[in-house]
């Protein structure tokens, strides 16, 4: 690990990139994540890696479509509406089964919406806007720090599920900055090694490892079936084996509250607040959004009155803390539309409220 450092969000979610692996970006120009596209430009020629300002959405995600294909490690950035246009892409490479991390410092909608934080793609990354059976693979880091850290994991996900993986931050951490610990950029001779593991990737004619296919559209309804069915096995298995969460004082709470990203660190301040009032709040804090950790929910203390989901979106987190709480307590939401961030007070004082009313 390099020094720790001060960075801004969007740089070092770059370098953590670079330092993972990737050495094929492609990107266009959306706020609040330019940074990203800046720091790419500048330092992928540095390491040996391809840097190209597609001349939209779409052709980005193309671009990485065929980079994946070949084997390399790719990623796309972008925000809100500019992932909107990516999603038809992003199916194709879950049905072409390609390696892809994707990063959305996303931003408040709908449609262009504004340029402030938000959280209002929850839905857009959890349940997708690609047809079909697929799933792309999410997490939301808290903090600049825990992006990085989950950076060359996303990378490494991606590659052994044959997966896009998605790192869902909001503008918020994408603009402020923090200090960092870096990784050691990996070797061009471990960036080799890792193309050649990928037994399936286009290298060209004459290869030793004969002649690959890599397709998305199957004519034949059987093959199409045993393609689904063979990447729902696929998915079965992330459900089991990647789900990330952090669970903080829920054993005795007055209040469970949900929240993941930068929203989470305004809850844990308003945890603090209502301990000083004498109520027990506690948190679950999901990391990886797909798979979603719903076993967090299976242990809530018999003193729980509420489940409270905290979001910057008009209650998509809460269909999920549903789900895991199955009716077993009320579920409550405290939220703002992105844009405006909540406040510590605000949510304890909305909190307060629920817990009396209860």
């Amino acid at each position: 690990m390099k020094e720790r450092c001060l960075m801004k969000g969007n740089e070092a979610f770059a370098e953590a990139a670079i330092s993972a692996g990737c050495r094929y970006y492609f990107g266009y120009p959306i706020t609040p994540q330019n940074e990203i596209t800046e720091y790419m430009s500048r330092e992928m020629p540095k390491a040996r890696g391809t840097f190209v300002q597609a001349e939209s959405e779409l052709a980005a995600i193309s671009m990485a479509y065929g980079s994946a294909a070949a084997g390399g490690r790719v990623m796309i950035s972008s925000s809100s509406p500019g992932i909107a246009l990516m999603q038809e892409g992003m199916s194709f490479m879950c049905s072409a089964d390609l390696p892809l991390v994707a990063l959305n410092v996303s931003r408040c909608g709908p449609g262009i919406g504004g340029i402030q934080p938000g959280q209002a793609d929850y839905f857009q990354a959890t349940r997708g806007g690609g047809n079909g059976d697929y799933h792309v693979i999410v997490y939301a880091p808290a903090s600049i720090q825990e992006a990085v850290d989950i950076m060359r994991d996303a990378f490494d996900t991606a590659d052994e599920y044959r997966a896009p993986v998605m790192l869902l931050v909001d503008g918020m951490l994408g603009q402020m900055m923090e200090p960092v610990s870096l990784a050691e950029r990996i070797s061009d001779a471990e960036i080799e090694e890792i193309r050649n593991s990928k037994k399936w990737a286009l290298t060209g004619y004459g290869d030793s490892r004969g002649k690959n296919t890599i397709r998305s559209l199957r004519l034949k309804a059987d093959e199409l079936e045993a393609s689904v069915e063979e990447r729902g096995e696929k998915y079965e298995r992330a459900e089991r084996e990647l789900v990330r969460y952090e669970s903080i004082g829920t054993d005795d709470a007055d209040i469970v509250f949900v929240a993941f990203g930068s929203t989470s660190r305004i809850v844990k301040e308003a945890v603090l607040i209502l301990s000083s009032l004498g109520i027990r709040a506690g948190l679950v804090r999901p990391v990886s959004l797909w798979p979603f950790p719903y076993e967090a929910f299976d242990h809530l203390s018999d003193k729980t009155k509420a489940v409270i989901s905290v979001e910057l979106s008009k209650g998509q987190l809460i269909q999920d803390v549903k789900l895991g709480v199955l009716g077993r307590k009320p579920v409550e939401l405290i939220y703002r539309t992105g844009g405006s961030l909540l406040t510590p007070e605000e949510v304890a004082e909305k909190a307060k409220r629920i817990l009396e009313a209860k």
